[in-house]
């Protein structure tokens, strides 16, 4: 019953998010939000998911956390298999390709923690190694 609660109000922020142009459901408490479009990788269903992201380069970090569930999260698993999509950041529709940042991943991974808290409290709730995904810009 969570995962289908969880699941409509993921829906549901997505959509205000999108339909505000990102004013409101922004991501509060000074972090930002992207909405991620992803394609199922069994389904080839299109899915869109709010998620809090980190500028990086000329892109952006996204992190597969999961809020330290044992299991990476669906869109992770999509965006492997179909890195090629697009974001939405405060009403703009951006083209990115996504990789994992697995070479990278531990010089990220402190970047990332150092910069927003919560993804440390993450880490200590799994034995999994939590990805950092790059979203270039195409």
């Amino acid at each position: 019953m969570g995962k289908f609660f969880f699941r409509i109000s993921t829906g549901l922020h997505a959509k205000l998010y999108k339909f505000t142009g990102g004013r409101f459901f922004g991501g509060g408490q000074g972090g930002r939000v992207l909405v991620l479009t992803h394609k199922g990788a069994r389904t080839g269903k299109l899915r869109d998911t709010p998620l809090m992201y980190l500028p990086h380069d000329d892109g952006y970090l996204i992190v597969a956390s999961a809020g330290g569930d044992s299991r990476h999260p669906g869109w992770y698993h999509n965006l492997m298999a179909n890195p090629e999509t697009v974001v939405n950041i405060n009403g703009e529709s951006i083209a990115v390709k996504a990789r994992d940042a697995a070479e990278q991943r531990d010089q990220l991974w402190a970047e990332v923690k150092e910069r927003d808290s919560r993804f440390g409290a993450y880490e200590t709730k799994t034995d999994r190694i939590i990805p950092v995904v790059v979203l270039e810009r195409v």
